[in-house]
């Protein structure tokens, strides 16, 4: 792609507000995982807390008055973006949450070994690589609404079936259906949900609504990381009965069930698939803009669609030539 700039960035840094940010999140996750061991009314966890909650309204102040924020708080007003967000924080947060006890529960309830409870994994990253690519496609086809809804559904359902892994140490019998299931879910789930969370931002804030949809990400599983144990009852003496830890460790995956079934219902509600304009029967299709190398060289077989604006444009790019004269169009420039 040609290179071009966007007049309305200033290039300078928004230190406050990355510094209130990283406060922010510090002091929020100190609170919340020694919450649990020194208790909820400790006076260095009220204290972090109470830093916590400052920091994140100055982090708000600054990004409402800066020139130039790191985070344009307008930008969540468009609906189709904050509700992406808002599911990709759900179904990341039980996601890291479950993940994160699975491999101890392994280890400590069913004897597995470090390197079988991380392996007992595996296969979530065989179905995503094999699956992702398929999901994308199907979603752009059919739009992002029904794969959003129903991927978290399946995820939910698959951590539901992680309760059977405390019942003994056969790997294929308790483990690997719940991880194929919630696998699954996560590969119907997570291509749509990028590529939404990009494309319904404006196109100058592309980048940023990748930023931002990873971070969200990030953020719900530092939470769940911290917040679920406690919520289903396990403290640092329960890993060290596995009779307790087992009981928590299906407290915990049920709630992230839960939690994924209402990502997907929030999804059914509120994202939106695209309008579709269908091209009338013996209708031209309708023009593309096309990208080129200035070089002396054959043209790329595929085109894509501009998003900069008139002035980034070096000319008007003529379309691709068709496949039959690529080959007789080797060495001319377009």
């Amino acid at each position: 792609m040609p290179e071009s700039r966007d007049p309305a960035v200033t290039g300078k840094l928004d230190t406050p507000g990355a510094l209130t940010a990283v406060a922010f999140l510090a002091d929020l996750t100190f609170a919340l995982i020694q919450g649990p061991a020194f208790g909820w009314s400790s006076p260095s966890v009220l204290a972090m807390a109470g830093v916590g909650a400052a920091a994140l309204a100055a982090f708000l102040a600054r990004e409402r008055t800066a020139a130039a924020p790191m985070l344009p708080l307008a930008i969540f007003r468009v609906r189709q973006f904050a509700a992406t967000n808002a599911v990709t924080f759900i179904v990341y947060a039980a996601l890291s949450g479950a993940t994160f006890l699975l491999p101890i529960e392994l280890q400590v309830v069913s004897g597995y070994s470090p390197l079988g409870s991380g392996l007992a994994l595996l296969p979530l990253t065989v179905i995503m690589l094999a699956l992702s690519a398929r999901s994308g496609q199907l979603a752009s086809r059919i739009g992002p609404r029904l794969q959003m809804s129903v991927g978290p559904v399946m995820t939910g359902a698959g951590f539901a079936l992680l309760t059977l892994a405390t019942r003994g140490s056969s790997y294929i019998a308790y483990v690997l259906p719940a991880v194929a299931v919630f696998g699954l879910g996560m590969a119907i789930t997570v291509a749509p949900l990028t590529a939404t969370a990009m494309s319904s931002a404006p196109a100058e804030h592309s980048g940023l609504a990748s930023a931002v949809n990873n971070d969200v990400a990030r953020f719900g599983g530092l939470l769940a990381v911290a917040v679920l144990p406690a919520l289903a009852g396990i403290t640092g003496t329960a890993y060290l009965h596995p009779h307790a830890l087992a009981a928590g460790f299906r407290t915990a995956v049920l709630i992230a069930a839960a939690v994924c079934v209402a990502g997907g219902v929030l999804a059914a509600v509120t994202i939106t698939n695209p309008p579709r304009f269908p091209v009338p029967v013996g209708a031209a299709p309708p023009p593309q803009e096309y990208l080129h190398c200035g070089l002396e060289a054959p043209p790329l077989a595929a085109s894509v669609v501009s998003r900069l604006t008139p002035g980034d444009r070096h000319g008007s790019p003529a379309p691709w030539p068709s496949a039959e004269s690529t080959g007789r169009s080797a060495g001319k420039s377009l």
